[in-house]
């Protein structure tokens, strides 16, 4: 069981550039709220329904995080910081990030049935803070939801998700980032296709009010040599 505690606390050092020491991790409230969790859920298991509930209140009263107790969640889970929402039939693969503020939401079945509401996330995903990911969909392994992004939709294997409604940036993380992304987010223009359209269109927009200042010019100088001339003409 130590040896399992070590490797969890150095994975998420691995995450989490902020802790000097494993004791110093071993106050962050993700961590007390994953660790609730997995009395809460052992009990949820065990049909104790109102002992994992009342556990699973006693954790949110604690962390500010709410992981319903009927929610699976594999190894190295890390919750960066608190205010987040996970529903009972989410399923949390291994070495999963999530930072604050995140949901990851159910839809209400029209047919009355509970079913599977929310969301599945594979390995290695990263969701950035605010994101919204809502519905029986899938995450694919080392996807990236980006900060306040809102997916509704599966998100295919490797995929950085942006924007809301959230749309893929077309360029797969193994391409580009091959270590750990923070909050999710690329930050850089080699994953933001769409920054070098927009750079071009400033560049652009510089050269024509640069032309149109020079037309500006000469327009004003054609007009003083017009009124110059006609000023010579009435002299003589």
């Amino acid at each position: 069981m130590f040896d399992r505690l070590t490797a969890y606390l150095d994975s998420i050092r691995a995450r989490d550039p902020a802790p000097r020491s494993r004791w110093e991790i071993l106050t962050y409230p993700g961590v007390w709220a994953v660790f609730w969790h997995r009395i809460a859920h052992w009990l949820f298991e065990a049909e104790l329904h109102f002992l994992a509930r009342f556990v699973n209140h006693f954790s949110r009263f604690l962390t500010a995080i709410d992981i319903h107790p009927g929610a699976k969640i594999g190894r190295n889970f890390f919750i960066d910081h608190g205010f987040t929402v996970i529903g009972e039939t989410a399923v949390i693969g291994n070495d999963v990030t999530i930072y604050q503020n995140v949901t990851l939401g159910g839809t209400n079945p029209t047919n009355g049935i509970g079913g599977k509401r929310h969301p599945t996330i594979m390995d290695n995903v990263i969701i950035g803070s605010g994101a919204q990911v809502i519905g029986p969909i899938v995450v694919g392994e080392r996807a990236r939801i980006g900060a306040n992004a809102v997916v509704t939709d599966d998100v295919p294997e490797g995929a950085t998700m942006i924007g809301f409604k959230a749309r893929s940036t077309l360029v797969p993380v193994e391409t580009y980032m091959r270590e750990f992304m923070p909050y999710g987010t690329p930050c850089n223009e080699q994953s933001e296709p769409d920054m070098r359209r927009f750079e071009a269109l400033e560049q652009q927009l510089t050269e024509m009010r640069a032309e149109l200042e020079a037309l500006r010019r000469a327009a004003a100088t054609d007009a003083a040599e017009v009124a110059n001339t006609q000023r010579s003409g009435s002299n003589s």
